[in-house]
């Protein structure tokens, strides 16, 4: 079913809302575009429907979950992105606001062991939720000195979340939000001139230590020596909350979602690629795909930022994000992907990752120099099968093979070394990570590099706008897009950032703020409707929130409006 289409000439969002009846006038459902079923999408177009407000998703695959899906090949099913499902806070917050539970409705299995780390340098830790079993082994390790040094980290970062969360889960404006309660708060516990590797060096003494709290920065594709110091809390949730797998692989995620979303009212367009977004001036106003245009009254954009902007918007109508200076900007690194399909069992850990001997070359070379990695490249493993049989035909296994590499760039030809690549990343697997004569058993196989995620992402930089200090906060583009009108983003791109949990915190951010334009105060099962801090609200915000004082009893413990 689409959406209700209004040719241009007579388009009039003031008046379309409200049908003339003998008793009066009625109030009908505002409408709400979301371009592209991505997890951040669908988590919108959840908490939208359960505002009540119109929502139709348009996505161009034939499938929804955009890089967050399985996929299937000679009977083997593979997660085709993500892999690691973690710090579930912000998933679950979600689906209480719309009465669900998402550990039931998405089938989470948590880890006993959350990954294996093998040390290029020698030595392996066995990484766990369990706080004191990983202060024996780091003791084990590197000594007791930087086993107590490992509950400091824990302590510390522990700390860093609860005083940085409202930061993460409130948008920002402008510089002015430096002087925030919530800026004041994060400022006690951040520290701007460090990085990740320099915050740690201070409380480890063995660098194999800092390696085991920082490699996660390559969810943000940064390099720890570069990515901000904030992103310690990165290692410190998976200890603190754990990993999970949801049964039937991360991508069965944004299909049970959408699923719920039918259910809540939720219309679906697939296989109908956005080519423009419709503007009356300044103001979005729709979309035009290849079946027609569609109206609404506010657009959600959940797509490759820099991707959509230079795709689906015209320059002259951005005027931060022009394409010059999308062009400009810097970009988070990609990954070659090896998708196996073998013959065997591996009684080998769910996730594992291998760090390079000489870390800081491999992350010079991806980062700085743009080359490829030969002699000792950092990969990573998920052997699926190990938690979830399904995956797999019986007696065989599905292994995802993750490389961080370069994002597109001339200084490397994939066309030209992309089976000389594959060959070195097999051996590497077979050497360093336990996989023995894996190369004999695979019976199906599905290569992609940098080249192949272009068409996803802007340069194939899969964890998109890379997230220094420059390009954080404000500074990155914002939930409310600042350069048109009645356009939201979702997504890596946007406010907070990278990483499927961060990614929900945007939709989170953005289905607040545009309920909030409308004068919807939505009812989210007593979840939080507004931002813990003095955010402003809008001026059909204001007035909602005053019209609901006074009409509706404020019950005890009831979600401050």
């Amino acid at each position: 079913m689409n959406l209700q289409q209004f040719p241009p000439q007579s388009f009039d969002r003031d008046k379309r809302h409200f049908k003339k009846k003998d008793n009066g006038s009625k109030f009908m459902a505002p409408k709400v575009i979301v371009v592209g079923a991505g997890p951040g999408g669908l988590a919108a177009s959840l908490m939208l429907a359960k505002a009540g407000i119109d929502v139709t998703v348009i996505e161009k695959s034939a499938t929804v979950g955009g890089r967050t899906k399985v996929i299937e090949r000679d009977g083997f099913k593979f997660d085709l992105g993500p892999t690691f499902f973690h710090y579930t806070e912000v998933i679950e917050g979600i689906f209480r606001a719309i009465g669900y539970d998402a550990r039931e409705e998405l089938n989470l299995n948590k880890l006993d062991l959350n990954y294996r780390l093998i040390f290029g340098q020698g030595g392996q830790l066995d990484c766990t939720s369990d706080l004191e079993l990983m202060k024996e082994q780091i003791s084990a390790l590197s000594g007791p000195k930087d086993g107590e040094a490992f509950m400091k980290y824990v302590k510390e970062n522990r700390k860093k979340l609860s005083l940085t969360k409202s930061c993460l889960q409130s948008p920002w404006k402008g510089f002015s939000d430096l002087i925030s309660k919530r800026a004041f708060r994060a400022a006690r516990v951040l520290h701007p001139t460090r990085s990740v590797a320099k915050d740690l060096t201070r409380l480890f003494d063995d660098d194999r230590l800092m390696l085991a709290m920082s490699f996660q920065t390559k969810y943000l594709g940064m390099s720890p020596f570069n990515c901000p110091s904030m992103f310690t809390i990165l290692a410190f949730l998976e200890y603190e909350y754990g990993i999970f797998h949801p049964m039937g692989g991360l991508g069965s995620v944004p299909v049970r979602m959408s699923e719920i979303a039918k259910e809540l009212g939720v219309k679906f367009l697939l296989e109908e690629p956005v080519d423009e977004v419709l503007f009356e001036g300044k103001t979005a106003i729709g979309v035009k795909t290849s079946k027609g245009e569609y109206f609404a009254d506010r657009i959600v954009v959940n797509a490759d930022f820099a991707n959509a902007m230079t795709q689906m918007v015209p320059d002259s109508k951005r005027k931060r994000w022009t394409d010059k200076k999308l062009e400009n900007k810097q970009y988070s690194c990609s990954t070659f992907m090896l998708y196996l399909g073998v013959d065997r069992k591996y009684d080998l850990p769910h996730h594992q990752i291998y760090a390079s001997k000489d870390y800081v070359t491999n992350l010079e070379e991806i980062e700085n120099k743009h080359q490829v990695s030969w002699d000792d490249p950092s990969v990573y493993v998920q052997n699926a099968c190990v938690t979830d049989p399904q995956m797999a035909p019986e007696g065989c296994s599905t292994v995802y093979v993750l490389v961080p590499v370069t994002h597109q760039h001339e200084n490397v030809k994939w066309s030209e070394i992309k089976e000389d690549y594959r060959n070195r990343i097999l051996d590497q697997i077979e050497t360093k990570l336990g996989y023995e004569n894996i190369k004999d058993h695979i019976v199906t196989e599905m290569v992609i590099t940098p080249d192949e995620w272009g068409d996803y992402c802007y340069r194939g930089s899969v964890f998109n706008l890379a997230h220094g200090l420059d390009q954080m906060l404000w500074r990155r583009p914002q939930n409310k897009f600042e350069d048109v009108d009645n356009m939201y983003l979702v997504g890596g791109g946007t406010h907070p950032g990278s990483g499927l949990p961060v990614i929900f915190e945007s939709a989170r951010i953005t289905s607040k703020l545009l309920c909030d334009d409308l004068g919807i105060i939505p009812d989210w099962n007593g979840e939080s409707i507004w931002f813990e801090d003095s955010v402003k609200r809008s001026k059909k915000g204001r007035a909602a929130v005053k019209t609901h004082r006074n009409n509706i009893p404020v019950k005890a413990n009831s979600t401050n409006v």
